[in-house]
């Protein structure tokens, strides 16, 4: 099981990122059971959950600091999870991490920084 994430980079305020995390060695099966999630960690910060999304795909679960800026969403036959995110702010800068809930697997991360 590998997890490759991209898409980070550096970004004014206010603006949009989507990050993707490509799933590997999971078969149709597999992938689509697993309960997928994206985290964030900012330097001298303890990581922290930043959204999650069902097997399925519905009832994702949203941090509060990011609700209603951040949408995340799986495609369960070509396997990646994406976070796209609007409205950046100074706060979003951190590293993200996909990661799968069953097994316990991380990616390396992608940074985000959010500055003008």
């Amino acid at each position: 099981v590998q997890l490759v994430e991209s898409g980070g980079g550096l970004v004014q305020p206010g603006g949009s990122l989507r990050l993707s995390c490509a799933a590997s060695g999971f078969t149709f099966i597999t992938f689509s059971a697993e309960v997928m999630s994206w985290y964030r960690q900012a330097p001298g910060k303890e990581r922290e959950l930043v959204a999650s999304i069902s097997s399925g795909g519905g009832s994702p679960n949203y941090a509060d600091a990011v609700k209603g800026r951040v949408t995340i969403s799986r495609d369960n036959v070509k396997r990646p999870v994406y976070l796209q995110m609007n409205k950046l702010m100074p706060e979003d800068t951190a590293v993200y991490y996909c990661k799968c809930e069953n097994r316990g697997s991380w990616g390396q991360g992608t940074q985000v920084t959010v500055s003008s």
